[in-house]
This record gives C-alpha cells, structure tokens and sequence, in this order.
C-alpha cells in the first residue's frame, strides 16, 4: 500500500539533521526549505516504495505530485524518484521546472524521472534556450541523461543537441555553463562519430573568444581526446 504524503513527510522529519546544512549550502546548495537528509537514505526510502509504485502506478504519481507541493527540499527529490515516467504529463514537467531553486533538486528530476519521459528530447530543446537559471540547467542536463540511458536513440539526437550546445555555451551562470559543459561531455563520449563532432563544437568554441564558451570548450576537450577516454569509446 502506497503511504500518505503526510506519512513520508514525517519520516523525513524524524530523520532530519540541521547539522547538514551548513555542507549542503558550501556546495552551492538551497537549504531554507532543506531538513538534511542524506542522499542514501532517500534511495532508501524510494527503493522500499517500488512494490507499491508497481503495484498501483496511479497511487504512486499522487504521491509525488504531493511530495513536490509540499516544498520541502527532500520530499521534492523524493517526488523524483517515486514518480511514474509515463504518468507525467508536460503541463507537470514544465511546472516542476519553474519550481527548482537549487541544482541538486534539478539534477536529481531530470536523471531520475524527466530524462525517462516519452517527451524528454522535446523538454531538452524548450528548456535549452530558458531564461530562468534551473530551467535552462535542466535542458542540458536531460541532454545529458538521455546520452548516458538512451542506448537507442539515434546520432541525429545528439547532433542536435550538440548545436543546442554550440548555441547556448556562451552563457556564463555558473549552473548552466557547468551543465552545457556536461551536456558535451556526455554526447562526446556515447560512440566515436559523436566524439569527432563533439571534438569539433568544442574547438569552435575554444577559439571563438569568450570566457565562459572557453571555459565550457576546454574542460570537454581535456577529456574528449584524452587517449584512455578515446580507446574506451573505441572499445
């Protein structure tokens, strides 16, 4: 049976632990509606609900739509993990991302529920060009998931995001910069045709002058040519 919103509120609460914070928020984490509760015990948690999510999906996705609306840091990362992909629909998608304040919340949705969504290559290319920070992090990091749990998806996936990447790496917010760069990483590691064009975008880039699309250019090919990188690719 799938608990109340209520039920698994208040196990977060019994195990909140306020002397987190201060690490979380170090890490560039939002803590004013955090409890600091660890990360391996939401696994915990989430794993304990899957015989219930199983067995009634519907219950399940009530759940984290509940979770989510409470606000409170944890139960939203929760939502992420219990949630039902083929339940969510694009209106909660994009609500959710309006939502996020803080990276951790962001990375945690989108590799754990929106980059399993029938519409998640669609998210990636909406959010991609996102004036608001998380929303905009958000784009690139479903580019990213997509890249690492996809094993079907076709190169002209990621070629597209690879000029959503060449387009949007000029922005120098350090939570998106960090997630574009992420974003060529991933794509340039999924096979060697995806290397050579990420390899490519990320030299543009390295020689078109700003900062931050430097920045973004270098870290990537630091370790899209490293040797050991290209020989697993290869393998």
């Amino acid at each position: 049976m799938t608990p109340s919103c209520d039920e698994v509120l208040a196990r977060l609460r019994a195990a909140a632990n306020p002397e987190n914070l201060p690490g979380m928020a170090r890490y560039g984490i939002a803590t004013a509606d955090a409890l600091g509760v660890s990360m391996p015990l939401l696994r915990g948690i989430a794993r304990e609900l899957k015989p219930a999510r199983r067995a009634d999906p519907d219950a399940a996705h009530e759940l984290a739509l509940a979770l989510w609306a409470s606000g409170v840091h944890e139960a939203r990362i929760l939502a992420a993990l219990v949630d039902v992909p083929a339940l969510v629909t694009r209106a909660q998608a994009r609500a959710w991302a309006e939502d996020l304040d803080s990276w951790d919340v962001c990375d945690q949705l989108c590799g754990n529920l929106l980059d399993r969504v029938p519409f998640a290559v669609e998210l990636a290319h909406e959010w991609a060009g996102a004036e608001r920070e998380f929303v905009k992090r958000a784009g690139f990091v479903v580019m990213t998931q997509i890249s690492v749990h996809d094993k079907k998806a076709p190169d002209d996936v990621f070629l597209r995001f690879l000029e959503l990447v060449e387009r949007e790496a000029y922005d120098d917010r350090n939570f998106v910069r960090k997630a574009v760069n992420w974003a060529l990483r991933t794509v340039g590691k999924r096979n060697v045709y995806l290397n050579s064009r990420a390899v490519e975008v990320a030299r543009r880039l390295r020689d078109s002058g700003p900062k931050a699309a430097g920045w973004v250019a270098s870290d990537a090919l630091r370790e899209l040519t490293d040797p050991k990188v290209v020989a697993r690719i290869r393998g």
